[in-house]
């Protein structure tokens, strides 16, 4: 039983190590005064996000406004 304790602990230990923090090159990132707003600050990932959810919610919108737009005509009596 001791010797599971003490295997665990070493692998547990051993992968914390590992582990490195990237929290302070992030905050150097989005601190950075360079002209862009917050949410396009990550870069092209960032960009092509905020491009599809743009085209997506424009989309949606002028269908939106299509389908308002068709209900609201008369039906033609057959």
């Amino acid at each position: 039983q001791a010797l599971c304790q003490i295997s665990q602990r070493t692998i547990s230990t051993a992968s914390r190590r590992q582990l490195e923090n990237k929290v302070p090159e992030g905050q150097k990132l989005f601190q950075e005064d360079n002209g862009l707003p917050v949410h396009l600050k990550g870069g092209a990932k960032d960009s092509l996000l905020y491009r599809t959810t743009t085209g997506l919610t424009l989309f949606g919108t002028m269908y939106a406004v299509y389908y308002l737009l068709v209900s609201s005509m008369p039906k033609k009596p057959n």
